[in-house]
């Protein structure tokens, strides 16, 4: 391969890290590993304007990292593959085990340590022993996209008003987006307060689909 080839083969590369150079694009992705989403949905729920959203969605577009679906006039965004999913878990490692700083800036994000998680397997067998069920603390739209079989949906800004739907008999596993999400844990904090027995989910349902862990869609029955 020519020096020529090469460079141009390395700047098609550099337009996924240029893409990925944004952290209001990470974040539009972030949400977008979770499901599908029109852009209006997407910017209430990054707390973007119309205007940046669709911006940062045409850069993401471009690299190849989002794809497009048009519903009459609406226009449904989704990530363009699991590798995708994939790579921004693969992105946060990295930056984890290289920079201190995402250290220091996550443990003020999440606050104390004061909540017990959960592996996949471990959690697998409780549910299977009927000691435990999932409560995934996702808003209503990305639990219909895809969620644990079996788990139950009440998201986080209503579990206070909730509590007496979940059962008193058995530990509640909370679950939510990925590693980078904090809901789990402002949900096992509310429970624990309130007298349940409750862990969060390892990572969140993000590392779930990526690892084959079992998924379901469609609205709850």
């Amino acid at each position: 391969m020519s020096d020529t080839l090469r460079a141009e083969v390395l700047e098609q590369l550099a337009r996924v890290g240029r893409a990925l150079s944004s952290g209001k694009r990470l974040g539009l992705l972030y949400l977008l590993t979770q499901g599908p989403r029109p852009m209006a949905e997407l910017a209430d729920a990054a707390g973007l304007k119309l205007t940046t959203t669709s911006s940062h969605l045409q850069i993401l577009k471009s690299a190849g990292l989002v794809r497009t679906t048009r519903h009459g006039t609406e226009i449904e965004y989704t990530i363009a593959g699991d590798d995708v999913a994939a790579l921004w878990t693969h992105l946060r490692m990295v930056a984890t085990a290289h920079l201190a700083d995402v250290d220091r800036v996550a443990q003020a994000y999440f606050g104390p340590d004061d909540t017990e998680e959960i592996g996949r397997s471990e959690l697998l067998r409780r549910v299977a022993d009927g000691q435990a069920v999932v409560l995934d603390v996702r808003p209503s739209l990305e639990f219909e996209s895809g969620r644990i079989p079996g788990a139950l949906s009440i998201p986080l800004d209503e579990l206070a008003d909730r509590l007496r739907e979940l059962p008193t008999d058995q530990e509640i596993a909370a679950c939510c987006r990925g590693s980078f999400c904090v809901l789990s844990y402002d949900a096992v904090r509310l429970l624990t307060s309130k007298g349940h027995r409750a862990v969060r989910l390892a990572e969140g349902f993000l590392e779930w689909r990526l690892a084959w862990m079992p998924v379901m869609s469609g609205a709850a029955q």
